[in-house]
């Protein structure tokens, strides 16, 4: 499915280390399905950098939900599990780390986090608070939660993402064990490396070629 993001310039790379904490699903590289919203995000963070604000468009492979391995969370509308989640992860206080590969629900926006601070305050009761959202606009997000995720991202071409993250898998697999690191990590290195990058380019066909051989490049990028 087509998804976008809104912000104050056109994304060429995703950088993890720029995404902020204390958001509704965690830290995380978020997108939606809804055009209209992220226009609304780039008009606002335009206007907040003094730009006019871009909307990149991606396509969002639906099969890492279910068929990829990636561990998974989802809401279908404002509940009272997606509340504690979000209040967890907003929650400025207290680190809290939730595990999940990606996050799909619906948007805490401003209006709805104030009233979450009422909530927390006491001001609020949850049953109150869940009845005034039925009552709100559809809203959704996803957020790639691991650099991981973020192969469900970028490609046009269905048949290309699934080979890539087909070579994906065990490559990162592998440099964990070389290297005696864990996934984070390892994810960390593989998909931000120039191999990754010409592997995710469709025009150069390096996604045809065995995953062994995709390793041997990288390892020689890396000098490993």
């Amino acid at each position: 499915m087509k998804v976008y993001h809104g912000s104050y310039l056109k994304i060429e790379k995703i950088d993890f280390h720029k995404c902020r904490p204390f958001r509704d699903f965690g830290k995380g590289f978020y997108v939606t399905n809804i055009l209209s919203q992220a226009e609304y995000w780039a008009e606002r963070k335009g206007r907040i950098a003094n730009s006019a604000g871009v909307v990149t468009e991606f396509e969002f492979i639906g099969a890492a939900f279910t068929h990829w391995g990636f561990n998974v969370l989802r809401f279908s509308s404002y509940t009272e599990e997606w509340l504690d989640f979000v209040v967890k992860n907003r929650n400025t206080g207290e680190p809290f780390t939730h595990g999940y590969d990606l996050v799909e629900g619906p948007v805490a926006d401003d209006d709805i986090a104030q009233r979450i601070n009422g909530y927390l305050f006491g001001l609020l009761s949850k049953n109150n608070f869940l009845h005034e959202l039925k009552f709100r606009q559809p809203s959704h997000q996803i957020c790639l939660c691991t650099h991981r995720s973020l192969q469900a991202l970028k490609f046009e071409n269905e048949k290309v993402s699934l080979l890539v993250a087909g070579i994906s898998t065990p490559l990162i697999r592998q440099l964990m064990s070389d290297n005696h690191i864990n996934e984070d990590e390892a994810s960390e290195l593989f998909f931000q490396s120039e191999t990754y990058k010409h592997l995710s380019d469709s025009n150069n066909n390096l996604y045809l070629l065995p995953w062994q051989e995709i390793y041997r490049l990288f390892r020689n990028e890396a000098g490993r």
